[in-house]
């Protein structure tokens, strides 16, 4: 029988730096919990011990503390956002059934000691988990470690028996005792022997097994030097209490026997209501919990949790023409679409308390396009989720985008950017602590088949469930389906009561029902729209690169004086670094690291670096682009990728499937494919981009007068800027200096170090430091912003755009110094790209009403960060060029201009110029 302890702490330590800070809509800090709750997943997983428990310290001192006052004495206290967790970490093991203890005057190595003992005595083994070498002179024939770390999310473990200890030590695990005894312990402030550090340490104890026969045998000791020596009879007693104190005691007065530790089921309920509440919406699916009988009330409605529904399934033409009538009067409806308009579930408030709903099917619905020509025409105010895609569909079926007040996923996005996921089930938990049935429970194509046939005998005057060998089996298939659209749309509605309010109160209204709102159907448009691609001249391309690659592997054959597979890099490693000889960078686990990054150290060294680095890149444009764009090239000869606009924290839209704001430009290769990129026959490409708006919006956000003046002189800015960080008149500045100088404009932006600054522009560190501070002599304003936004950033805990657009920064308070650097970074740099996204997003919707407004039959068709481009007839190229830069400059009013630059073409590369 196997018990396996947890080192409750130590793990719970390394799970709260190991991951990323979490919280919860409230605020609480969650990570911690999380963290150890996927640690123990993992290693009960591989152990599948027959008995599980967990030992914490308690913050009472021990025998250790009254022993010696220095004991641990240069700990920080327990950081707040992890304090704050322990408590709800141990309501979490409870309703686990995995006991835990704790003991006062006692240490939870002591405890965990004790068990391990007591274990052996029953004849059980035991499996120690800890982040804690202490634990390492537990170790004998039936007691092993696992030692865990953890770093960026995940976890490793070593593991230490009796054999793999002597391997590593030399000697047996009870002497690390000793070890610590002479050598100290800084994590504990165990002083050791003053003077002996480990390497001393490890040599004395190899040879002479313990510190007791080292003081034996003193000063006799053979080969040990002088100087050793008097340290060693110097610090006799510390050596003794030093032993005391790092020894982990086996008997301390805690009443336990592995039985009582025996695994059993989890508290289903319990542990479904605690990760409700910690929102661990993915750990209730992992596991498989559902609420108590109590629990799993019905989704809420805007007005009244406790509020009911009455719903009907609508089959007959007259039935909906009455219910569309009322639809037109009130003031909006909650509507669900079921995928590809299947179907509609439409939810509306009858009175305070009691809401209607009604589930129209496309094959059972009388009538069911003209329904929805009703439904979805400007008269009918709808709320829904996720509108963007529904809005495409729309435009697919000839149907109206109009007529929409509410999107409840945008608002959830706009309100939290950084979760990363929005939909209906994970909102009903993070919102209203409660769970709504899975969408897979009707979005099946035969989910509503026992519904109809329930009616039909029902309407037939027969028993509905006649032969059902399970009738309350059968019931739930007849209610389950409906039974989760209601809750899914009334929710809906709930949503919209409760973001809408939210959205308000932190000012983001103006934002929300000005921008992020009447973008949807402009994307929706645009993806409909597509891009044309050139298919001829892209497989043309591919051929190209096909003869590149296949001279470049000939190359490496030839520089390596062998055949070898060159996307291995165990076999790319052994030629480079065993073969050749040539001076290995970073190893890994698996063995040479052959990444971009250590073949671009290795430049210079040997010629076959710079062909394999050319070959990767040839191999990346053919099998990422030129394969990846013929395989979504639609029948139509357009790529429709889609524009994702509930993604990134800063507000920037993305592109997926394919992205297409990914095309490389910065090679001259890889520019060749905007090439491929064209108009439809009789039309050109109109592309605008924004000139240096993050550094405009900068220089207007700091108020710096200085870079104001540059740009509303129409000087370039990059030269004043290097101007006046080297001292020289503008005439005298060279390629380089300019270049130097747009490497800090850009870098300040980003909040870049000096470290980072040189590697970028090739100097040393201090020459970097330098150019930043004469930057920050120049443009003092910009410096000056720079603190302040920080500063006011862990004031609120927040940063937001001109537009209102927030994010949150709870990393600025965390006690660990890499999040709350990235923290500073990302105050610096969200309310400048985030407004950038937000003018942008603007210029797009006024950009598609200004051709809509001019009868032009111009399109937009893809926007990549700061550039948008429109296909348009030739003959409307001068007008489109005009509306473009007109509407992209007259987008927001700012203390310094905002520039945007029109070319046209017949194909992107030739628009962009």
């Amino acid at each position: 029988m196997k018990l396996m302890v947890i080192d409750g702490n130590s793990i719970v330590n390394r799970a709260f730096y190991g991951v990323h800070m979490l919280t919860t809509r409230d605020g609480q800090p969650t990570n911690a919990v999380y963290g150890f709750l996927n640690i123990l997943q993992k290693l009960t997983d591989e152990e599948k011990p027959d008995a599980l428990c967990c030992t914490f310290d308690l913050k009472a001192p021990t025998f250790r503390h009254l022993q010696y006052e220095g004991y641990k004495a240069q700990r920080k206290g327990m950081p707040e956002e992890l304090a704050s967790q322990m408590p709800l970490l141990k309501e979490v093991l409870d309703a686990m059934n995995i006991p835990r203890y704790e003991l006062e005057g006692w240490e939870a190595d002591d405890l965990i000691g004790t068990i391990s003992v007591k274990d052996a005595a029953a004849g059980w083994d035991t499996v120690i988990v800890t982040g804690d070498k202490d634990s390492l002179q537990l170790v004998t024939g039936h007691t092993r470690v696992k030692l865990v770390s953890t770093r960026m999310g995940q976890t490793t473990t070593r593991e230490m028996t009796p054999e793999s200890f002597r391997d590593a030590y030399g000697f047996d695990p009870i002497h690390i005792i000793d070890l610590k005894a002479l050598m100290g312990d800084a994590s504990d402030n165990i002083p050791g022997v003053k003077g002996i550090g480990e390497k001393t340490a490890m040599d004395l104890i190899q040879r002479f097994t313990s510190v007791e026969r080292i003081y034996e045998l003193l000063p006799d000791l053979e080969g040990v030097k002088p100087a050793v020596l008097k340290k060693l009879e110097e610090g006799r007693e510390a050596a003794r209490m030093s032993y005391e104190l790092a020894t982990i005691h086996t008997d301390a007065p805690l009443e336990f026997r592995p039985e009582d530790a025996l695994r059993r089921e989890v508290n289903g309920p319990a542990l479904y209501e605690l990760f409700l509440r910690l929102e661990f919406s993915k750990l209730i699916d992992k596991m498989g919990l559902k609420p108590g009988p109590a629990g799993g009330a019905a989704a809420p409605r805007e007005e009244s949790v406790e509020g009911t529904c009455v719903s009907e399934v609508v089959t007959d033409k007259a039935r909906w023409e009455e219910l569309l009538a009322l639809w037109r009067t009130a003031g909006h409806v909650n509507l669900l679409a079921l995928p590809d308009l299947a179907g509609v579930c439409v939810e509306w408030s009858a009175s305070e308390t009691e809401g209607r709903a009604a589930l129209c099917l496309a094959d059972r619905t009388e009538g069911y396009d003209e329904l929805l020509r009703g439904l979805f025409s400007p008269e009918v105010k709808k709320v829904s989720h996720n509108i963007k895609d529904l809005m495409n569909t729309l435009l697919g079926r000839g149907l109206s985008t109009e007529g929409f007040l509410f999107d409840t996923a945008l608002a959830a996005y706009l309100l939290s950017p950084t979760d990363g996921s929005y939909d209906l089930e994970r909102l009903s938990v993070t919102y209203f602590n409660f769970e709504v049935p899975k969408a897979r429970e009707y979005l099946a194509p035969d989910a509503f088949g026992p519904l109809f046939a329930f009616e039909a005998a029902r309407a037939a005057g027969e028993d509905p469930y006649a032969g059902a060998e399970d009738r309350e089996g059968a019931a739930a298939k007849v209610s389950g389906p409906m039974g989760a659209l209601l809750s899914h749309t009334a929710l809906i509605g709930a949503l919209y009561a409760e973001l809408s309010r939210r959205l308000e109160e932190l000012g983001m209204h103006r934002l929300y029902y000005g921008i992020e709102l009447p973008l949807c159907p402009v994307l929706a448009e645009m993806e409909r729209a597509g891009f044309l691609v050139d298919r001829k001249a892209l497989a043309a391309f591919g051929e190209m690169l096909d003869r590149r690659i296949e001279a470049d592997v000939a190359d490496i054959y030839a520089l390596a004086g062998e055949e070898f597979n060159v996307n291995s890099t165990q076999q790319l490693g052994r030629i480079l670094f065993e073969k050749l000889g040539l001076p290995p960078v970073k190893k890994t686990k698996t063995g040479y690291s052959t990444s971009a990054e250590v073949l671009e150290k290795l430049r210079g060294s040997h010629e076959i670096i710079d062909v394999i680095l050319e070959y990767r890149q040839y191999a990346k444009l053919k099998s990422t682009y030129v394969d990846g764009l013929s395989k979504v090239i639609a029948p139509d000869g357009r790529i429709h990728t889609s524009f994702q606009n509930t993604v990134t924290a800063t507000g920037r839209l993305s592109s997926t499937e394919p992205n297409l704001q990914n095309i490389p430009v910065r090679t001259e290769l890889g520019a060749e494919l905007r090439k491929m990129f064209v108009p439809a026959p009789g039309c050109v490409l109109v592309d605008a981009d924004y000139s240096q708006i993050e550094l405009r919006l900068l220089a207007h956000i700091a108020g710096d007068e200085h870079m104001i003046a540059a740009f509303r002189s129409g000087e370039d800015i990059h030269t004043v800027t290097a101007s006046q960080v080297f001292g020289v008149p503008p005439e005298q500045v060279t390629h380089e200096m300019r270049r130097r100088a747009k490497a800090v404009n850009f870098g300040i932006v980003y909040g870049i170090s000096p470290f980072s600054l040189a590697q970028d522009i090739g100097v040393t560190t201090a020459e970097a430091k330098e150019y930043m501070e004469r930057y920050f002599e120049k443009y003092s304003s910009v410096h000056a912003y720079m603190v302040d936004i920080v500063e006011q950033a862990k004031r609120d805990g927040y940063v937001s755009t001109l537009f209102g657009r927030r994010r949150a920064l709870p990393e600025l308070k965390s006690s660990n110094f890499n999040l709350r650097s990235f923290g500073e970074r990302v105050a610096l740099n969200m309310p400048i790209q985030g407004t950038a996204a937000d003018l942008i997003k603007l210029a797009m919707i006024h950009v598609r009403d200004a051709l809509a407004a001019a009868g032009l039959s111009a399109r937009l068709v893809l926007q990549v960060h700061d550039e948008l481009i429109v296909e348009c007839s030739e003959g409307e190229a001068e007008t489109v060029k005009a509306i473009l830069t007109r509407e992209m400059e007259g987008v927001a009013r700012l203390s310094v201009p905002l520039e945007a630059a029109a070319g046209a073409g017949k194909s992107w590369a030739e628009a962009k110029g």
